[in-house]
């Protein structure tokens, strides 16, 4: 559907106006989608987000800060998701002997099994982007990467 009809405006200032609210609203129907599709396995995007860092890093942990840097969600607390992740026994937490303030995280069995298990369940999390051509995926790609200059 064209965001026209979506936000039911019939017209832009202009076309840069129309792509950024364009991409703010696609932006939030994500989310969404995402959301709703996370909720049934009892975490939240964000906690998605460090799942699967951790498991870019598997069998390795890292440190809450290089989290930090490689989340999507520059503004998410990391030291609190982790230790959200942490209580529901997803990941595990070791404290460096020599610097107390350093702490190493890593996915566990039972977080790997389940970013599997939303992988399988619910295929995958990206069925909504199949209304895209390969090739449209690879010029989208190029333009957000080109737009973020």
């Amino acid at each position: 559907m064209k965001i026209e009809e979506e936000i039911q405006q019939s017209s832009f200032k202009s076309a840069k106006q129309k792509s950024a609210v364009n991409l703010i609203y696609t932006y939030f129907w994500i989310k969404e989608h995402l959301a709703k599709n996370l909720k049934p396995f009892g975490i939240t995007m964000q906690q998605y987000n460090v799942l699967r860092i951790l498991r870019g890093q598997y069998p390795n942990g890292i440190t809450t800060s290089d989290i930090r840097e490689r989340m999507l969600d520059k503004m998410s607390d990391a030291s609190r998701l982790v230790d959200r992740l942490t209580t529901l026994g997803l990941v595990d937490k070791k404290v460096n002997a020599e610097d107390r303030r350093l702490v190493s995280v890593k996915i566990n069995d039972k977080g790997l099994e389940l970013l599997e298990d939303i992988s399988t369940r619910h295929g995958q999390m990206d069925l909504f982007m199949d209304n895209l051509t390969i090739d449209e995926h690879e010029k989208l790609n190029h333009l957000l990467d080109k737009l973020r200059g």
